[in-house]
């Protein structure tokens, strides 16, 4: 399984970095059954993230002929005061550093990558996973409207206006499309894309070796739905 993960101008470091070191750590106790590699829509560059000017290098292009799955990360920037309103339109103006989270989100719009993460979700051997606002991208883009995710809990209501169901809980697998909320929730996204391809013990191997034990319960529309408590 190749697993490509899509960096953008504005990007959460810890988005990228927490997920990648867990199925990269997969991929070497799994004697190579995953792979994963930084990627951006544009191809090869530096990027910068929305944290301090912090650039990761993006080795390759975005090619869905080579990704089975793709990980797509939130942004990192200004929250705000609840009503302040953004400067300018969503996706407009060039980047700079502390915009408003959904200016940074809403600029993924204006490049190539929403028509590459259309196709993905089309294709039925494409796995789409997200962590924290890179589910936001997805419904910004109108890819989500029916589907079940979550997203940091200050998105949610966001995320539900765009036609998505929005779940709150820490990840939700939806099939081929698998979503986690705040941005530490990257580890046990990872951990559960593991478990998920390679078995429970691949993943134990790698909570081992990074002491971390995943949190929550894995959201998934099955079995009896709960009455009102």
């Amino acid at each position: 399984m190749h697993i490509q993960v899509v960096l953008f101008d504005g990007f959460d470091p810890l988005d990228v970095i927490a997920p990648y070191e867990v199925l990269y750590a997969g991929g070497s106790a799994s004697d190579g059954a995953v792979t994963v590699e930084l990627v951006t829509a544009e191809g090869p560059r530096e990027v910068i993230s929305g944290t301090g000017g912090l650039t990761l290098r993006a080795a390759g292009a975005l090619d869905l002929e080579r990704a089975d799955m793709l990980l797509v990360p939130g942004a990192s920037g200004r929250v705000g005061e609840p009503g302040e309103v953004p400067d300018e339109e969503l996706g407009t103006g060039e980047w700079r550093q502390d915009e408003f989270i959904p200016v940074l989100l809403g600029r993924t719009l204006t490049t190539d990558l929403p028509a590459l993460l259309k196709q993905a979700m089309d294709d039925p051997d494409i796995t789409v996973a997200t962590v924290c606002g890179g589910s936001l991208v997805l419904a910004m883009a109108g890819l989500l409207e029916g589907r079940h995710a979550t997203t940091h809990h200050l998105g949610l209501d966001m995320l539900d206006a765009t036609g998505a169901h929005a779940i709150r809980a820490r990840v939700v697998d939806d099939g081929d499309l698998i979503t986690g909320t705040g941005v530490t929730s990257g580890l046990d996204l990872g951990l559960y894309l593991l478990e998920r391809e390679l078995g429970p013990r691949i993943a134990h191997a790698v909570e081992e070796l990074f002491a971390h034990e995943r949190r929550g319960t894995v959201w998934r529309a099955q079995g009896m739905a709960p009455a009102a408590l």
